[in-house]
């Protein structure tokens, strides 16, 4: 007799150890199993559970759902059952998909909270219409997360996180509609922070640079909270924050241009507040990135604001005009230095960087190289003397082409990559037909072997003997298949060996020709051959392939 296969699927999104939880879900299903079909049906049945909990039902991304869906490919159950409807899923294109794949499969799908069975016409429509609600509620949920933001975006409060520079949060009570007293934060100035805060709105509208101003907070000794200097980031982060934006007019105006989600009318503006944004990064994301300006929920909050709305306003477009383009390349890549980024000063570790000595437009203007602290701080940071830019160039210039010689270390380094590059690469014809060879002797002397245990029929010993001949020739055909393989790849060392020879002859003629190669030519050549060069202040040292200087 054959007994029903039943699969029980259950979901929760959140574990709570109560309510409807998986194991009350399952342990439902299973009783309705064992209620509504006869004892001497069921007494031998198969019941396949799957269990995904802390998974949401927006979508089918879950890994006991798919291992369910691979398990009823294989194994075609006779049931699915589950506790109600969104615990399948609460999307309508992923529940019919989910539906039509159970009947072409003949699968009858079981709800046993609504009571559809999916067997029947009316339980087939009825199910779809189901499914149009779940996932009206679950857009509607969505709508009033959204919603409740909003709401609590108008009234001004801080709801946690790591204050601005320049605030803390201090708890208020408040007093709403109902009577009920409810306790709620805000922002709370401390002076101190806030005139650094003005200090950099007010040098980086003067500098226009981010840069200029970190060397500015840092030749005054300013620092941040945490008794630091600040990052380039932090002092980023600080000049495009609206929380120290005063929520006036020219604030309203910049924020509606940007098409921010603003929750307060022109002529509630107050130039007295400050603004508080919500929705402002994407915590679903790795490292919540920040959204665009058009996500954002503008509120003025109950703080004092600090920076005009006009004032921030310029420096948002200060920012946004020195954002690198794919027509504006950033700073640090340029076309007369070659060697930017690849010195590292001892000093401090940084990376060194070219910087013109003037602000001409030749690229022959002379130029140095200055380690990053220094370029960030000045001396304070890093007192390590500059590099002259084009000497050191050529210096690491000269010291590259000796390596590029035919009778130096390059030439031998050049040889071993090789040779590595051959070995990690699929096995070569001749090593192939040796394998082979290999393979068939075995497979020989096992025969052989057979052969000696005597008591064999006369028929066993003449298939044995037809195959050893068989193994005999195909040996013989794979050993002189081998030998002419070798030869061919012995002539395409050695030709490749004077290949190598005759390129580098030329790579060395057109790296030290100033005719030859183009400076990112030549960068090209030095960051593939040099691996490190490091200035101590008084020597450089220059790490060259695998052999090292």
């Amino acid at each position: 007799m054959a007994f029903p296969k039943f699969f029980i699927y259950s979901r929760k999104s959140v574990f709570t150890g109560k309510g409807e939880s998986v194991e009350n879900q399952i342990e439902m299903c299973r009783r309705y199993i064992f209620s509504k079909f006869p004892a001497d049906s069921i007494s031998g049945c198969d019941i396949a559970v799957y269990e995904d909990e802390g998974f949401s039902a927006k979508n089918t991304d879950r890994p006991r759902f798919r291992q369910m869906l691979a398990d009823m490919r294989r194994c075609r159950p006779d049931y699915l059952i589950c506790y109600r409807l969104d615990r399948i899923s609460r999307n309508v294109s992923d529940f019919s998909a989910l539906i039509e794949e159970l009947n072409e499969r003949g699968i009858s799908f079981i709800c046993i909270k609504e009571e559809f069975d999916t067997s029947k016409p009316m339980g087939k429509a009825m199910m779809y219409i189901a499914s149009v609600f779940a996932q009206l509620e679950r857009e509607t949920i969505a709508e009033r997360v959204r919603d409740n933001m909003l709401m609590l975006a108008r009234t001004g409060r801080w709801l946690g996180g790591t204050t601005p520079f320049g605030y803390r949060s201090e708890k208020i009570s408040e007093i709403i509609i109902d009577g009920k007293v409810r306790t709620a934060c805000k922002l709370k100035e401390i002076p101190g922070e806030l005139g650094t805060v003005g200090i950099i709105f007010d040098k980086f509208l003067e500098l226009k640079s981010v840069s200029g101003v970190s060397k500015y907070l840092i030749s005054r000794n300013i620092k941040s909270r945490n008794g630091t200097f600040f990052s380039l980031p932090g002092i980023k982060d600080i000049l495009q924050n609206p929380a120290y934006c005063a929520a006036d007019r020219d604030a309203f105006r910049y924020f509606t241009s940007v098409s921010a989600d603003v929750c307060f009318e022109e002529s509630n503006c107050s130039e007295r507040f400050g603004l508080l944004a919500y929705n402002k990064r994407d915590y679903k994301k790795k490292n919540a990135p920040r959204r665009s300006a058009d996500q954002w929920i503008i509120a003025i909050g109950k703080h004092s604001g600090l920076i005009p709305g006009r004032k921030w306003s310029s420096v948002q477009k200060i920012i946004g005009d020195n954002i690198p383009t794919g027509k504006k390349p950033a700073k640090m890549h340029n076309g007369y230095s070659l060697l930017s980024g690849l010195i590292v000063c001892t000093k401090c570790g940084r990376r060194m960087f070219a910087k013109p000595r003037s602000a001409g437009g030749s690229d022959e203007r002379p130029f140095d190289y200055i380690c990053e602290s220094k370029l960030r701080g000045g001396t304070k940071l890093c007192n390590c003397p500059n590099l002259t830019g084009k000497r050191t160039d050529e210096l690491v210039c000269s010291s590259v082409s000796e390596y590029i010689k035919e009778s130096s270390n390059i030439f031998a380094l050049l040889e071993k990559l090789g040779r590595e590059i051959r070995n990690t690469e699929k096995e070569s014809p001749a090593a192939a037909a040796e394998a082979a060879i290999k393979k068939l002797s075995d497979e020989a002397d096992n025969l052989i072997r057979a052969l000696s245990q005597g008591n064999l029929s006369s028929a066993f010993v003449q298939k044995v003997n037809a195959r050893m001949t068989e193994l005999d020739g195909e040996i013989k055909r794979l050993e002189a298949e081998k030998i002419s393989l070798d030869a061919e790849e012995i002539s395409a060392r050695e030709d490749c060996a004077g290949s190598i020879a005759a390129e580098l002859s030329d790579l060395q003629k057109s790296f030290l020709d100033p005719n030859g190669f183009s400076l990112y030519e030549k960068r090209s050549v030095v960051r593939l051959l040099v691996k490190k060069i490091f200035w101590d202040g008084e020597e450089l040292h220059i790490l060259i392939g695998a052999g090292g200087k």
